[in-house]
Protein backbone atom coordinates (compact mmCIF):
# COMPACT_ATOMS: atom_id res chain seq x y z
CA UNK A 1 0.00 0.00 0.00
CA UNK A 2 1.40 3.12 -1.05
CA UNK A 3 1.48 6.05 1.60
CA UNK A 4 1.41 10.05 0.38
CA UNK A 5 2.43 12.10 3.01
CA UNK A 6 0.40 15.36 2.04
CA UNK A 7 1.56 19.13 2.22
CA UNK A 8 -1.20 21.86 2.09
CA UNK A 9 -0.42 24.99 0.84
CA UNK A 10 -1.68 28.35 1.71
CA UNK A 11 -0.15 31.49 1.51
CA UNK A 12 3.10 30.05 0.67
CA UNK A 13 3.22 27.89 3.78
CA UNK A 14 2.70 24.51 4.92
CA UNK A 15 -0.86 24.29 6.83
CA UNK A 16 -3.00 21.27 8.12
CA UNK A 17 -6.69 22.25 8.44
CA UNK A 18 -9.54 20.94 10.53
CA UNK A 19 -12.02 19.80 8.76
CA UNK A 20 -11.71 21.62 5.70
CA UNK A 21 -11.87 25.23 7.35
CA UNK A 22 -9.47 27.78 6.17
CA UNK A 23 -9.99 30.14 9.24
CA UNK A 24 -8.87 26.74 11.07
CA UNK A 25 -5.18 26.63 9.70
CA UNK A 26 -2.32 26.07 11.55
CA UNK A 27 1.02 26.71 9.94
CA UNK A 28 3.62 23.65 10.45
CA UNK A 29 6.47 24.81 8.00
CA UNK A 30 7.03 27.97 5.89
CA UNK A 31 9.30 26.25 3.74
CA UNK A 32 7.37 23.81 1.43
CA UNK A 33 10.48 22.47 -0.53
CA UNK A 34 12.42 21.61 3.26
CA UNK A 35 9.69 19.59 4.60
CA UNK A 36 9.45 17.70 1.13
CA UNK A 37 12.93 17.11 1.50
CA UNK A 38 12.30 15.37 5.37
CA UNK A 39 9.30 13.06 3.87
CA UNK A 40 12.16 12.24 1.23
CA UNK A 41 14.86 11.34 4.02
CA UNK A 42 11.94 9.00 5.61
CA UNK A 43 11.73 6.92 2.88
CA UNK A 44 8.65 8.82 0.71
CA UNK A 45 8.33 7.95 -2.49
CA UNK A 46 5.09 10.23 -3.37
CA UNK A 47 4.12 13.16 -2.28
CA UNK A 48 0.59 14.80 -1.89
CA UNK A 49 0.62 18.34 -2.48
CA UNK A 50 -2.84 20.66 -2.37
CA UNK A 51 -2.76 23.85 -3.37
CA UNK A 52 -5.49 25.46 -0.80
CA UNK A 53 -5.83 29.10 -2.05
CA UNK A 54 -5.86 27.51 -5.53
CA UNK A 55 -8.89 25.31 -4.76
CA UNK A 56 -10.58 28.51 -3.59
CA UNK A 57 -9.68 30.46 -6.45
CA UNK A 58 -9.84 28.18 -9.17
CA UNK A 59 -6.89 28.59 -10.81
CA UNK A 60 -2.79 27.87 -9.33
CA UNK A 61 -1.66 30.13 -6.69
CA UNK A 62 0.75 28.87 -4.64
CA UNK A 63 3.31 27.85 -8.04
CA UNK A 64 6.31 28.65 -7.06
CA UNK A 65 6.25 26.65 -3.91
CA UNK A 66 5.02 23.85 -6.06
CA UNK A 67 8.05 24.28 -8.21
CA UNK A 68 10.29 24.77 -5.04
CA UNK A 69 8.78 21.30 -3.99
CA UNK A 70 9.64 19.34 -7.40
CA UNK A 71 13.13 21.18 -7.76
CA UNK A 72 14.38 20.09 -4.30
CA UNK A 73 13.17 16.30 -4.57
CA UNK A 74 13.10 13.85 -6.74
CA UNK A 75 9.53 11.68 -5.46
CA UNK A 76 6.81 11.75 -7.43
CA UNK A 77 4.06 14.05 -6.88
CA UNK A 78 0.34 14.12 -6.97
CA UNK A 79 -0.92 17.84 -7.06
CA UNK A 80 -4.49 19.00 -6.47
CA UNK A 81 -6.36 22.49 -6.00
CA UNK A 82 -7.61 24.59 -8.37
CA UNK A 83 -6.83 22.34 -12.08
CA UNK A 84 -9.77 22.68 -13.70
CA UNK A 85 -8.65 23.24 -17.51
CA UNK A 86 -6.80 21.35 -19.63
CA UNK A 87 -4.04 23.70 -20.12
CA UNK A 88 -3.61 23.77 -16.34
CA UNK A 89 -3.56 19.73 -16.32
CA UNK A 90 -1.23 20.12 -19.64
CA UNK A 91 1.09 22.47 -17.89
CA UNK A 92 1.35 20.67 -14.54
CA UNK A 93 2.14 17.30 -16.28
CA UNK A 94 4.62 18.92 -18.46
CA UNK A 95 6.52 20.19 -15.19
CA UNK A 96 7.08 16.41 -14.21
CA UNK A 97 4.17 16.58 -11.47
CA UNK A 98 3.63 12.76 -11.49
CA UNK A 99 -0.48 12.76 -11.27
CA UNK A 100 -3.03 15.50 -11.20
CA UNK A 101 -5.97 15.64 -9.21
CA UNK A 102 -9.74 16.43 -9.95
CA UNK A 103 -12.11 17.02 -8.00
CA UNK A 104 -14.85 20.42 -8.44
CA UNK A 105 -14.59 19.69 -11.95
CA UNK A 106 -15.74 16.07 -11.85
CA UNK A 107 -18.85 17.32 -11.16
CA UNK A 108 -18.72 20.40 -13.43
CA UNK A 109 -16.95 19.31 -16.27
CA UNK A 110 -17.21 15.31 -16.82
CA UNK A 111 -16.31 15.59 -20.12
CA UNK A 112 -12.90 17.65 -18.82
CA UNK A 113 -12.55 14.83 -16.60
CA UNK A 114 -12.75 12.01 -18.90
CA UNK A 115 -10.54 13.20 -21.88
CA UNK A 116 -7.85 14.38 -19.33
CA UNK A 117 -7.84 10.30 -18.39
CA UNK A 118 -8.15 9.39 -21.70
CA UNK A 119 -5.20 11.79 -22.78
CA UNK A 120 -2.81 10.88 -19.72
CA UNK A 121 -3.12 7.62 -18.91
CA UNK A 122 -2.47 6.88 -15.22
CA UNK A 123 -1.75 10.20 -14.98
CA UNK A 124 -4.94 11.53 -13.16
CA UNK A 125 -6.99 11.19 -9.89
CA UNK A 126 -9.92 12.35 -8.86
CA UNK A 127 -10.69 13.84 -6.12
CA UNK A 128 -13.80 12.86 -3.87
CA UNK A 129 -14.07 14.75 -1.06
CA UNK A 130 -17.65 13.52 1.20
CA UNK A 131 -19.46 15.59 4.20
CA UNK A 132 -22.25 13.43 5.14
CA UNK A 133 -21.84 10.88 1.91
CA UNK A 134 -22.55 14.06 -0.19
CA UNK A 135 -19.58 15.43 -2.33
CA UNK A 136 -17.95 18.75 -1.25
CA UNK A 137 -16.88 20.84 -4.02
CA UNK A 138 -14.64 24.51 -4.26
CA UNK A 139 -12.23 23.74 -1.81
CA UNK A 140 -15.19 22.03 0.61
CA UNK A 141 -17.19 25.52 0.45
CA UNK A 142 -20.04 24.06 -1.03
CA UNK A 143 -21.64 20.63 -0.72
CA UNK A 144 -23.43 19.13 -4.04
CA UNK A 145 -26.45 16.86 -3.92
CA UNK A 146 -24.40 13.90 -5.54
CA UNK A 147 -23.66 10.95 -3.42
CA UNK A 148 -20.27 9.85 -3.16
CA UNK A 149 -20.83 6.35 -4.75
CA UNK A 150 -22.68 8.14 -7.72
CA UNK A 151 -20.07 10.23 -8.70
CA UNK A 152 -17.19 7.44 -8.82
CA UNK A 153 -19.41 5.19 -10.87
CA UNK A 154 -19.53 7.75 -13.18
CA UNK A 155 -16.25 7.68 -13.70
CA UNK A 156 -15.81 3.83 -14.32
CA UNK A 157 -14.65 3.32 -16.76
CA UNK A 158 -12.82 6.95 -17.61
CA UNK A 159 -9.05 5.13 -17.04
CA UNK A 160 -8.43 7.55 -13.57
CA UNK A 161 -5.36 6.35 -11.94
CA UNK A 162 -7.23 6.33 -8.73
CA UNK A 163 -9.81 7.61 -6.31
CA UNK A 164 -8.91 10.18 -3.56
CA UNK A 165 -11.66 9.43 -0.96
CA UNK A 166 -11.88 12.37 1.97
CA UNK A 167 -13.61 12.70 4.99
CA UNK A 168 -14.23 15.74 5.45
CA UNK A 169 -15.90 15.54 8.77
CA UNK A 170 -12.33 13.51 10.08
CA UNK A 171 -10.01 15.85 8.00
CA UNK A 172 -7.38 17.20 10.38
CA UNK A 173 -9.46 16.04 13.54
CA UNK A 174 -7.21 13.15 13.96
CA UNK A 175 -10.26 10.77 14.85
CA UNK A 176 -9.14 7.60 13.31
CA UNK A 177 -9.46 6.86 9.30
CA UNK A 178 -13.27 5.74 7.98
CA UNK A 179 -12.04 2.36 7.53
CA UNK A 180 -15.19 0.96 6.96
CA UNK A 181 -16.61 3.21 4.72
CA UNK A 182 -13.59 3.84 2.26
CA UNK A 183 -13.36 -0.30 1.88
CA UNK A 184 -17.05 -0.37 1.32
CA UNK A 185 -16.49 2.13 -1.32
CA UNK A 186 -13.58 0.24 -2.64
CA UNK A 187 -15.15 -3.03 -3.17
CA UNK A 188 -17.80 -1.02 -6.06
CA UNK A 189 -15.15 0.04 -7.97
CA UNK A 190 -12.57 -0.94 -10.27
CA UNK A 191 -10.08 2.19 -9.87
CA UNK A 192 -8.46 1.59 -6.73
CA UNK A 193 -8.93 3.87 -3.94
CA UNK A 194 -6.71 6.56 -1.60
CA UNK A 195 -7.81 7.11 2.02
CA UNK A 196 -7.68 10.33 2.83
CA UNK A 197 -9.00 12.08 6.66
CA UNK A 198 -8.64 11.34 9.90
CA UNK A 199 -5.74 9.00 9.85
CA UNK A 200 -4.00 9.29 13.28
CA UNK A 201 -1.93 5.98 14.10
CA UNK A 202 -0.11 3.22 13.07
CA UNK A 203 -3.03 1.33 13.74
CA UNK A 204 -5.33 3.32 11.25
CA UNK A 205 -2.38 2.53 8.45
CA UNK A 206 -3.03 -1.37 9.48
CA UNK A 207 -6.55 -1.19 9.04
CA UNK A 208 -6.29 0.25 6.06
CA UNK A 209 -3.88 -1.71 4.69
CA UNK A 210 -5.60 -5.30 5.79
CA UNK A 211 -8.49 -3.79 3.05
CA UNK A 212 -5.46 -3.72 0.26
CA UNK A 213 -7.86 -6.59 -1.45
CA UNK A 214 -10.87 -4.72 -1.81
CA UNK A 215 -8.97 -1.89 -3.83
CA UNK A 216 -7.50 0.54 -0.78
CA UNK A 217 -4.21 1.49 -2.46
CA UNK A 218 -2.71 4.01 -0.79
CA UNK A 219 -3.26 6.94 2.41
CA UNK A 220 -2.35 10.04 2.79
CA UNK A 221 -1.14 11.17 6.08
CA UNK A 222 -0.99 14.33 7.20
CA UNK A 223 -1.76 16.09 10.61
CA UNK A 224 -0.67 12.94 12.34
CA UNK A 225 2.77 13.48 10.74
CA UNK A 226 2.97 16.71 11.59
CA UNK A 227 2.44 16.92 15.15
CA UNK A 228 4.52 13.54 15.63
CA UNK A 229 1.94 11.01 16.30
CA UNK A 230 2.89 8.61 13.17
CA UNK A 231 6.79 8.49 12.20
CA UNK A 232 7.19 8.20 8.59
CA UNK A 233 10.03 5.61 8.31
CA UNK A 234 7.51 3.23 10.50
CA UNK A 235 4.83 3.63 8.75
CA UNK A 236 6.16 3.17 5.30
CA UNK A 237 7.88 -0.13 6.71
CA UNK A 238 4.34 -1.65 7.94
CA UNK A 239 2.83 -0.55 4.45
CA UNK A 240 5.30 -2.67 2.92
CA UNK A 241 7.22 0.38 1.07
Amino acid sequence: MNLYPAIDLKEGRCVRLLRGEMSAATVFNDDPAAQAKSFAAAGAQWLHVVDLDGAFAGKAVNRAAVEAILAATGLRLQLGGGIRTMAAIEGWLAQRVARVILGTVAVTDPALVKEACGKFPGRVALAIDARAGRVAVEGWARTSDIATLDLALRFEDAGAAAIIHTDIERDGALEGAAIAATAALARRLKTPVIASGGIASLADIEGLKAHEKDGIEGAILGRALYDGRIDLARALALAGR
